[in-house]
């Protein structure tokens, strides 16, 4: 019998290369945003069902995973539904050139899926949990996790709403929770995993997810979130001044711009 943790990997390469196969059709690199959270709902399904023995712990963090993928999965399709390739993949396809489908292949879908395999750690050894009831490492894990959730949907949602309006075409969001941070999706997602990661330090091991919450901060901050949307908007002077007075990422009060 294959062991789980192969069998996951094998399924998770096949999902990135059905992927990258419907993106040659269409065109659009862009389809890898919608599978990044379906790909998790997969990772942890995979392993909830084929593992003896369901904890309420396991239950949990299978639950808090598949809600998140379901909802960013269904938000990123309808925003991107009849619109062109994102602007980072547009970039990418106009630089790499003639290399453009090999690097997409293992660049954008294949390396996405085995970061995708590290952050889900905490899924792998879920099934060393024995513990058959809460403490307050649930309790406090599942509060942070419900504060990312809500920074995440309720951004996404105020940003769709203010998008839709025509007269804010070409206006930058200011409003909501964009007033306490210029990112409050990517803020969201990252307190998710790491409420996840306090749920884990019940389990043995459980420490060791610690790299986790630090793989998806990282790449928020520093790689493929915050840093190309900040470097889009470098030139908009409205955004600038939103920027001078508003929290990069961690949510709090904005400054107070001296005339």
């Amino acid at each position: 019998m294959i062991p789980i943790i192969v069998f996951t990997v094998i399924q998770v390469f096949l999902f990135m290369a059905i992927l990258f196969l419907i993106a040659l059709i269409k065109k659009d690199n862009s389809i890898v945003d919608i599978g990044w959270g379906l790909g998790f709902i997969l990772v942890a399904l995979i392993n909830y069902f084929g593992l003896p023995g369901y904890t309420p712990r396991q239950v949990l963090v299978t639950a808090l995973i598949v809600i998140w993928g379901v909802r960013l999965a269904a938000y990123l399709y309808y925003r991107n539904k009849g619109k062109s390739e994102d602007f980072r993949y547009a970039q990418w396809r106009k630089k790499w050139g003639r290399s453009w489908v090999i690097r997409s292949f293992f660049q954008v879908f294949i390396l996405q899926g085995v970061i995708m395999l590290t952050i889900a750690y905490p899924v792998f050894i879920l099934h060393y949990d024995r513990m058959l009831y809460f403490t307050w490492f649930d309790k406090i894990g599942l509060l942070v996790w419900l504060i990312g959730f809500l920074f995440e949907a309720v951004g996404d949602l105020q940003k769709s709403i203010f998008k839709s309006k025509p007269g804010n075409k070409g206006k930058v969001m200011t409003s909501g929770l964009w007033r306490y941070t210029r990112h409050p999706n990517y803020f969201g997602e990252a307190a998710m995993w790491w409420g996840i990661f306090i749920i884990m330090l019940n389990v043995p091991y459980g420490w060791l997810a610690i790299f986790s919450p630090l793989i998806i901060t990282n790449l928020l901050l520093f790689v493929s979130g915050v840093p190309m949307l900040e470097k889009k908007h470098a030139a908009d002077p409205e955004y600038q001044k939103y920027a001078s007075r508003t929290s990069l990422f961690i949510p709090w009060f904005p400054k107070k711009i001296s005339r």
